[in-house]
């Protein structure tokens, strides 16, 4: 086993852990815990997949990382949005 199935297996291993934990109901969904977990699995899968050739399993990683980059960002927005309203309201 080389570094390219290791990284593999790793991110294989987030998206797993990612998905039970979710599923348990350890984790909200729109989280930032879950998202990274899935944001950095579908990164180790996306390099194994890309590495050994298996680009329809490197593209769908890719689309996957995207959209919890994507999910993270607008938490992100929302937050930011959310402390500059009540930073006017306590200006009031």
């Amino acid at each position: 086993m080389d570094w390219v199935d290791v990284v593999g297996w790793a991110g294989a291993g987030l998206v797993l852990v990612a998905y039970a934990l979710l599923s348990a109901g350890r984790v909200d969904g729109r989280g930032a815990a879950y998202q990274l977990m899935n944001v950095f699995g579908a990164i180790g899968m996306l390099i194994n997949g890309y590495v050994r050739g298996a680009l329809p399993s490197a593209a769908l990683n890719l689309i996957w990382m995207g959209i919890g980059i994507y999910v993270l960002a607008r938490g992100r927005a929302g937050l930011v949005r959310e402390r500059i309203g009540a930073a006017g309201t306590r200006e009031s």
